[in-house]
């Protein structure tokens, strides 16, 4: 059974990092769901200040998504059509083959997004689709490194009890 929760909580970890860049997905939480199996295993002690410490810089992080990009284009005079068509550029630009195409759907996104909000000004529709796009990507940024974290403190937990889980 600790080898099936170690390989799900791992999935769970990857799931975390996917879930940096995807609007739909929580990534950090998602990853500290992963450190939460790895904890309910017979093999690794359950530590309370360790899974606590980690949930709260979750939550931290996960309100902090919803801050980050609204500041970001609100800072370069967007407006919430922008923070949408941000969403709308990243989900269809992960789903198709051009590589990156997250960053530039997302871009695209926030000034199609900002052009229906405002079709008369072309110029302050890129300034805002900008803002947009530093605003998810910052906030990516900050979910990516979160979750790769949880991921290092993940593998860490595991080769500290590697005896025991494969036993």
């Amino acid at each position: 059974m600790d080898i099936f929760l170690l390989i799900f909580g791992f999935c769970i970890m990857g799931l975390g990092l996917v879930g940096s860049f995807l609007p739909i997905l929580p990534g950090p939480l998602t990853g500290w769901l992963g450190l939460l199996v790895l904890h309910l295993t017979n093999a690794v002690p359950m530590n309370w200040t360790f899974l606590g410490i980690t949930l709260g810089v979750a939550l931290l992080i996960w309100v902090l998504d919803y801050i980050i990009p609204a500041m970001g284009t609100k800072k370069f005079g967007g407006s919430r059509a922008g923070v949408i068509g941000t969403t709308f550029g990243l989900i269809i630009g992960l789903l198709s083959p051009i590589p990156l195409g997250f960053i530039i759907g997302a871009f695209v996104g926030a000034f199609v997004g900002e052009l229906i909000h405002d079709s008369k000004d072309t110029s302050r529709a890129i300034k805002a689709a900008f803002g947009s796009f530093l605003g998810f990507l910052a906030s990516a940024t900050i979910k990516f490194v979160v979750s790769f974290v949880f991921l290092i403190f993940y593998i860490i937990k595991a080769i500290e009890h590697w005896s025991a889980l494969i036993a």
